[in-house]
């Protein structure tokens, strides 16, 4: 079973690189998570914008490095930049889907609201998956 599961993880299919992205993932929210903690007596603003600037480039790093293994094909700065693009953007869409959700659904308890905000970051995950598997690596 353990032979299997390295051999997926080490596969170049898209299930093999969907489970490397996310480990990739996991990885830059826990970054994330050290530099906001880190940074917490400035401010939770502040925290949040340089935890999301580390774990974004982070994240790009790893997926042009261990995810896409792109490194030969896709420089650090254009993965920076299209990947730090695709991740503004998913911000964007995940704020703007929250917002409607206030919204549309301002009764909605902390259980829906927690629901919610899985549904909407998997989907926002998935569609940055198939665009920097398509488009940037």
């Amino acid at each position: 079973m353990n032979g299997l599961v390295t051999q997926l993880v080490r596969g170049e299919r898209a299930l093999a690189q969907l489970l490397r992205f996310a480990l990739v993932g996991g990885s830059s929210n826990i970054a994330y998570a050290l530099v906001f903690c880190a940074l917490d007596r400035s401010g939770p603003m502040l925290a949040n914008i340089v935890g999301s600037i580390v774990s974004t480039v982070l994240a790009n790093e790893l997926h042009r490095q261990l995810t896409f293994r792109a490194a030969g094909r896709v420089g650090w700065f254009t993965a920076q930049w299209e990947g730090g693009g695709l991740a503004a953007a998913g911000l964007l869409c995940s704020t703007a889907a929250l917002a409607g959700l206030a919204r549309w659904a301002p009764g909605l308890g902390a259980a829906g609201q927690a629901g919610a905000v899985l549904a909407i970051t998997a989907a926002v995950g998935a569609l940055r998956f198939l665009a920097l598997r398509g488009l940037v690596f």
